[in-house]
């Protein structure tokens, strides 16, 4: 039985107006309210997060066509190469990440980013000048791996963030992410105007200047006394999923993460076919719905996540954002006009709630020896994710958009992802309280 603490009127009339002066806050913590040591950090990590997402962005417009001249492919096949691309890079970032944050643990978060972020300027720069299809694979494959730098710099945020204002600056983390997924594809068309090439020394080029920006100015953030050991035991899947059921309510938080990750994944997977089927958009309307929901989560994030966990604390606040994102997810399953599509926004800017409160109660139940551990779990978790929904999303869209379809119901797939998402709020009502929690890994 499900038994959420759902707030009153007037809980709902204070988080609005905590929301309205959230940004005058993290503007007035910029100015000399934040300690220092806290501030380089962060504003690193916000930077590298930026980066990263624009650069993954930039690449995507321009990335069937490069396969296509390079493979001699035509659009259906280099469509079906990108695929297995995808799935690639999800694997290796599932195997990766908790190698990475492992490493964190051991020789700090600063080299760990730094590899990471060198590595990322060298791979775009071969996928600049790769002239075959295997190089092309090899360089997505690499994009993959350094793209585990988030277990770190989640881990970097939460060894220098009391753990009650760790949900917020993930929520900043989030908005930041959200904004250069948005930012990236605008600009990689611009420059993809320029030939295929353009936008990957593009993205190698703002990697190189992230690196040498933590090279000159990102601080150690973890103490020599609070490091471990490196232990491939550990630092592999299997052992990230016993080090995670190894700690009281650790493993049931990742399952929530899991399932919400892969139900998360119905936009990005499916929304730009379930409205040209459902509403017969263009491609400029989709674009504008793109932009207009990246506004609506970065704004979200930044405004409502730290009154929000607050006011409710981390579990009661995903558990709002969780019945936001199925009322959402329903909602558009039977949306039938354009401006229904647009209304039903207003969930996704409460279900922005969800991830960073999980990532919250992620980093809460880890001890500071082991932040990058958990983090690396957390992302591969959502790797996880990011395998299951083309498998299963799509493929149910692609069921009921057919010329063979039983009926012809585009929203389908918002249907499996409000299941998946009511599976996370049963098993995330289960989860103990913040108060309830102890930090749990050994050293």
């Amino acid at each position: 039985m499900i038994t959420a603490r759902l707030p009153s009127s007037l809980a709902i009339q204070r988080l609005l107006t905590r929301s309205l002066v959230s940004l005058a806050r993290a503007r007035q913590e910029g100015r000399g309210g934040m300690p220092m040591s806290r501030r380089k950090p962060l504003f690193f990590i916000l930077a590298t997060i930026f980066i990263d997402s624009i650069g993954f962005g930039l690449i995507m417009p321009v990335l069937p066509r490069l396969l296509m001249k390079v493979g001699g492919l035509d659009l259906a096949q280099a469509i079906e190469l990108g695929a297995w691309m995808g799935l690639a890079i999800a694997v290796t970032t599932f195997f990766g990440a908790p190698i990475l944050g492992n490493l964190s643990d051991r020789f700090g978060r600063r080299p760990v980013l730094l590899i990471a972020l060198g590595g990322l300027a060298i791979d775009y720069l071969l996928l600049a000048i790769a002239n075959t299809i295997p190089l092309i694979f090899l360089g997505r494959l690499l994009s993959g791996a350094f793209g585990g730098s988030y277990a770190p710099a989640q881990a970097a945020i939460a060894d220098t963030t009391p753990p009650d204002q760790r949900a917020r600056t993930f929520g900043y983390v989030s908005a930041a992410f959200g904004v250069g997924f948005v930012a990236g594809p605008a600009i990689g068309g611009l420059l993809g105007e320029l030939g295929e090439r353009a936008p990957f020394y593009a993205a190698s080029a703002l990697a190189a200047l992230n690196f040498l920006y933590g090279l000159t100015l990102f601080p150690e953030t973890l103490a020599q006394d609070k490091r471990r050991a490196f232990d491939w035991r550990r630092a592999n899947p299997l052992g990230a999923v016993a080090a995670a059921r190894a700690v009281s309510g650790m493993w049931g938080a990742v399952v929530v993460l899991t399932l919400w990750q892969t139900a998360s994944m119905v936009y990005p997977m499916t929304w730009s076919f379930y409205v040209i089927a459902n509403f017969g958009w263009s491609n400029a309307m989709i674009g504008a719905s793109l932009a207009a929901v990246g506004v609506v989560i970065a704004l979200s994030q930044t405004l409502l996540t730290g009154p929000a966990v607050q006011r409710f604390g981390e579990r009661d606040a995903a558990t709002i954002g969780l019945i936001a994102a199925i009322t959402g997810f329903i909602a558009y399953a039977f949306a039938q006009s354009s401006w229904q599509a647009f209304a039903i926004m207003i969930a996704i800017a409460v279900q922005s709630l969800v991830q960073p409160s999980l990532m919250a109660m992620l980093s809460r139940r880890a001890t500071p020896e082991t932040q990058g551990e958990v983090q690396g779990i957390a992302s591969m978790s959502m790797g996880v994710g990011n395998i299951v929904a083309p498998l299963v999303l799509t493929r149910v869209m692609a069921e009921f958009t057919g010329a063979d379809a039983p009926i012809h119901f585009p929203g389908a797939a918002f249907l499996v992802a409000a299941l998946l998402g009511l599976a996370a709020l049963v098993l995330l009502r289960r989860l103990p309280r913040a108060d309830q929690v102890q930090q749990g890994f050994d050293r």
